[in-house]
């Protein structure tokens, strides 16, 4: 089943910069091989359910030994069964409908 999941995980107890834990989950998600968009607050992250939730899994386990003593999470995902959809086609729907002003198409 292929899922779009928005991840926000965050180490607790570990300081105020948290891109380093960003990064080293950011690598994981790479690393499975996984579709990836990095937004301010989180990624979204497009696969297999499987996959994807192995790689959050192992995000987890990454931010345990760089030193997190705790860890909070969200998340929210979505399926369609009716079509197949991506990130960019989600957001493509949308820009297609904002008038030009607000960055749509003429």
């Amino acid at each position: 089943m292929k899922i779009i999941l928005d991840l926000c995980i965050i180490p607790i107890g570990v300081g105020t910069s948290l891109s380093s834990y960003v990064a080293a989950c950011e690598t994981v998600i790479q690393k499975h091989g996984l579709k990836r968009e990095l937004h301010a607050y989180g990624t979204n992250i497009e696969g297999d359910w499987d996959a994807v939730m192995a790689a959050v899994k192992e995000c987890h386990e990454e931010m345990l030994r760089m030193g997190a003593p705790r860890i909070t999470t969200s998340i929210r995902l979505g399926t369609r069964q009716d079509r197949a959809q991506s990130m960019r086609d989600k957001v493509r729907s949308v820009e297609e409908k904002l008038p030009p002003a607000a960055g749509g198409k003429a």
